[in-house]
């Protein structure tokens, strides 16, 4: 039993070392040495060693990739999805006139939550940069896109190789409209049609939507409740390239936060994708914020 309980810590010192931050340089990747791995024989300890492998050299990878791409520390990597998943309300001001009643959709930049995550939130899909897929895929960063048909239509496969990865895409409307301006029949045709062409091209309809320019009315939400939508995620920041924009007053990240970028490269920034990406990570890394999925909270 004592000698049980003793490989079992030694094995939970393995995961506290495979988990632990740092910055690149520091000596993240240090390990036991090759050979001294202990003798297991409970079937509990050679499971939680095998974990503990496993997450080693899940770590080792990151900080080789983080090296890669020029990160100035190694991401953190984020807590499991909770099991209770928080009760998503709409922020107070962002409600509509008979919201609670009809059960719309909620509007919300952030998710309820102490853990210190934020979401990842992409729009459009104008540019589609194979080296993007590149660097999420060996980071494991996930995120979320918000995809317009007229922008996707041209490649719909980088999409599908995005997916592949583990992004997950929702609708962001066909056309890329102020809905507001239009009837309830073309908001729609809007929300609705891009439902139909995410069927089609990726199998599934989705339940996330953000309004262009995250504005909407009565009748965007209604007509994204006839469509399936059971969520509206708007954001609390936005990156760029070459700086970020707040939504509250004091300009800092919080649990939970939504954080919203776009598919842009060098023909609207002065930058690339990789480039926002690192600037995204550099700063929520820095600020002891790991990167979650928003789905897994929804």
């Amino acid at each position: 039993m004592r000698r049980a309980l003793l490989l079992g810590f030694a094995a939970t010192a393995t995961i506290a070392s495979a988990c632990a931050p740092g910055t690149l340089g520091s000596g993240a990747e240090a390990g036991p040495a090759p050979g001294q791995q202990p003798h297991l024989h409970a079937p509990a300890a050679r499971a939680l060693h095998s974990y503990a492998t496993r997450l080693q050299a899940a770590h080792t990878a990151r900080v080789a990739a983080a090296r890669r791409w020029h990160l100035r520390r190694v991401p953190l990597t984020a807590p499991p999805p909770p099991a209770r998943k928080p009760r998503i309300r709409t922020r107070e001001g962002f409600e509509v006139d008979g919201h609670r009643n009809r059960n719309l959709p909620p509007v919300f930049t952030t998710v309820p939550t102490r853990h210190k995550v934020v979401f990842l939130t992409i729009d459009d899909g104008a540019e589609k940069d194979p080296e993007f897929l590149r660097m999420t895929r060996e980071l494991g960063i996930p995120y979320t896109a918000f995809l317009s048909d007229y922008l996707i239509k041209e490649d719909y496969g980088y999409f599908r190789r995005m997916r592949a990865d583990g992004a997950t895409l929702n609708n962001h409307t066909l056309h890329h409209p102020y809905l507001p301006a239009l009837s309830y029949a073309r908001q729609e045709r809007e929300i609705c049609g891009m439902q139909a062409v995410m069927e089609k091209r990726y199998g599934t309809r989705p339940t996330l939507f953000r309004p262009p320019f995250g504005n909407y009315d009565k009748s965007t939400l209604i007509a994204a409740k006839s469509c399936g939508i059971k969520y509206v995620p708007l954001w609390s920041e936005e990156v760029f390239v070459d700086h970020w924009d707040y939504r509250e007053w004091d300009r800092d990240l919080h649990p939970g936060d939504i954080v919203l970028s776009h598919f842009r490269g060098r023909a609207h920034w002065k930058g690339t994708m990789p480039d926002m990406m690192r600037r995204f990570l550099d700063k929520v890394t820095a600020k002891g914020y790991a990167v979650a999925r928003l789905e897994d909270y929804l």
